[in-house]
C-alpha cells in the first residue's frame, strides 16, 4: 500500500468538551476513516453524506466518553464497519464508570470493539496504513495512530496538545507514563509530523519539542 499520498483531513469539533473528530481520506477516493466520533454525531453523519463518503473504519484513540459517544450512531448507520481501539481500553466502551460518562450522570455505552490493536500493529484501510503506538498516560490503554511518509500525521488523541498535554487525574491516568510516552514515542517522530489532537488546534512534533512547557525532550 503506497504512502506517497497524504490524507485530506477534516476536523469536526463536538460540544460540550470541544472534542475533535477527524475524517481522513485519500483524494479521489470515497472511502474514509472516522476517528473518535464525539458527542455530536449528527455533524459527522451530515459531513459524510454531503461529501459522499463511506467510512471504512471507526478508530478510537482511547475509551473516554467524549471520544466514543458517536460510535453507536456510526455503527447503527454502517453496522459492518469495524470499530477499532487499543486492547487496553476496549473494556471502557461498554462500561460507563470506566469511560467516565457515569461521573456526568449519564450511562453511555458504545458497541464493543470489532478489533483491538497493540504496539507496532499496522492497520491498513481506505488507502492508508496506520502504525499503532501504545501511549499510556491519559488513560492506560491509549493509542496513537501514525501515518508515516514524507508528510507524517499522528492522530494523537489526548496525549499531546498545542503547548499542552492531556489530563492525568482520571482513575487510570499516570503523569510519569504520560511524560515517558511523549518523550519516547511521540518526540521520536519526525519534526514535521502533524499532530491531530483530541482537543484544540493541530500542531507539529517539532513545534512541541521546542515550545511545549510541560514536556521537553530529554
Amino acid at each position: 500500500m503506497s504512502l506517497a499520498q497524504s490524507p485530506e483531513i477534516h476536523r469536526i469539533p463536538s460540544m460540550p468538551f470541544d472534542e475533535n473528530t477527524y475524517i481522513l481520506r485519500i483524494a479521489g477516493r470515497n472511502d474514509c476513516v472516522v476517528v473518535d466520533p464525539g458527542l455530536e454525531p449528527g455533524k459527522i453523519l451530515e459531513h459524510l453524506q454531503t461529501s459522499d463518503l463511506e467510512p471504512a473504519a471507526i478508530l478510537n484513540t482511547h475509551g473516554h466518553s467524549d471520544h466514543i459517544a458517536g460510535n453507536e450512531a456510526m455503527k447503527s448507520r454502517w453496522p459492518m464497519v469495524p470499530l477499532v481501539i487499543g486492547h487496553g481500553d476496549a473494556y471502557k466502551l461498554t462500561d460507563p464508570m470506566a469511560n467516565l460518562s457515569a461521573m456526568f450522570g449519564i450511562e453511555l455505552i458504545s458497541p464493543p470493539a470489532d478489533q483491538t490493536v497493540a504496539e507496532g500493529d499496522a492497520y491498513e484501510v481506505a488507502g492508508m496504513a496506520f502504525r499503532v503506538l501504545e501511549t499510556p498516560g491519559h488513560s492506560a490503554g491509549h493509542v496513537v495512530f501514525v501515518l508515516d511518509g514524507e508528510s507524517p500525521v499522528a492522530v494523537g488523541g489526548d496525549m499531546l496538545f498545542r503547548q499542552g498535554i492531556g489530563r492525568t487525574d482520571f482513575p487510570d491516568g499516570d503523569e510519569q507514563a504520560m511524560f515517558d510516552s511523549i518523550r519516547t514515542k511521540l518526540y521520536t517522530l519526525p519534526d514535521n509530523t502533524t499532530v491531530l489532537p483530541g482537543h484544540g488546534p493541530e500542531t507539529t512534533i517539532g513545534f512541541e519539542k521546542a515550545n511545549n512547557p510541560y514536556v521537553r525532550p530529554e
